[in-house]
């Protein structure tokens, strides 16, 4: 019973909740550690694999080592670790990418956010879980406050591929949540977590090989709040606090947080890059910024006092 209990257990779903928005704030960190590395002359892509890559390295000796049980997987689960870091860890961001370089960044980012909607259609239609209106709200004004933050108005032009890359890191993004959720029932969070990163990694590099970048870049400096800082230790706190521990916690949170719940939480994500870029790289909200993040934080809250309720005639949840 995974699915009804995620709805009535308080105490397992307020710590869950708190793993989750824990996840999205260091996820969030990752956008200005990103930024001023590509200002010391790194492409996006690059940052990506390396970012990725070196997650992947670091966090799996420390599985094998600490957690051996934990990668213990049958050849069942096969397709479950092949989605999760095809999906939810190189899909994500290479369509997110293409997206930005064909579109401004602030249209991508509400196209890959429309993933709590997503979510909350396959959980509706699939697993013939009712969402409350309330729900529905939450994500409307969620999504509706992202826009305002991320101020899509500002130089938006259409361009189909960009736009089918932002719908496509939405997809993507989705399945972050709902493979995330069924895995995180059956296995320890650090081994779907390492074995996902190593397939993501491999998928990054065969697309942007680390390799190939003038080694010079890694000692370049990168400015973070005035401090400088040479860019391989930016890469290296990019992989463990922007990369391993997000992931690591939000593996976590979906054992106890419906993916519906979840999903919305992560809209928290950009409202605080946003802030944090104004801390770290004096870029700062205006009013209409302000007034988004508000509408956001409102149907975030929606989301989490409403919950999603099981249809009585539907099948039999308990074996999802």
């Amino acid at each position: 019973m995974a699915v009804l209990e995620k709805t009535v257990r308080a105490p397992g779903r307020a710590q869950a909740t708190g793993l989750s928005l824990t996840s999205w704030v260091l996820f969030a960190s990752s956008g200005p550690l990103a930024k001023a590395v590509m200002a010391a002359g790194w492409s996006p892509m690059a940052v990506t694999s390396v970012r990725i890559t070196l997650a992947a390295v670091l966090l799996a000796p420390v599985v094998v080592v600490l957690r051996p049980q934990a990668l213990r997987f049958r050849r069942a689960d096969l397709w479950l670790l092949l989605s999760y870091g095809l999906l939810g860890v190189a899909g994500v961001q290479l369509f997110f990418f293409l997206a930005v370089a064909r579109i401004p960044v602030g249209v991508a980012m509400v196209l890959v956010n429309l993933a709590p909607a997503l979510v909350a259609l396959w959980v509706r239609v699939v697993r013939r879980t009712r969402l409350p209106g309330l729900v529905w709200l939450g994500i409307g004004l969620a999504v509706a406050g992202l826009a305002l933050i991320a101020e899509i108005w500002q130089g938006a032009r259409l361009d189909l591929l960009g736009v089918s890359a932002g719908l496509a890191a939405a997809i993507c993004s989705a399945g972050y949540f709902l493979i995330g959720e069924h895995g995180a029932s059956r296995h320890d969070a650090f081994g779907l977590t390492a074995a996902g990163l190593a397939i993501g990694a491999v998928v990054v590099v065969a697309v942007s090989p680390p390799w190939t970048l003038p080694s010079g870049l890694l000692t370049a400096p990168a400015v973070l709040g005035g401090l400088q800082a040479p860019v391989w230790l930016t890469l290296l706190m990019l992989a463990v606090a922007g990369t391993a521990l997000p992931y690591l916690a939000g593996l976590r949170a979906l054992r106890d947080l419906p993916s519906a719940l979840a999903s919305v939480l992560a809209l928290v994500e950009p409202l605080v890059a946003a802030v944090l870029a104004w801390l770290l790289l004096g870029q700062a909200l205006g009013l209409t910024q302000l007034a988004g993040a508000v509408v956001l934080l409102t149907g975030a809250v929606l989301v989490q006092l409403a919950g999603p309720k099981p249809l009585p005639d539907g099948p039999d949840l308990a074996q999802r």
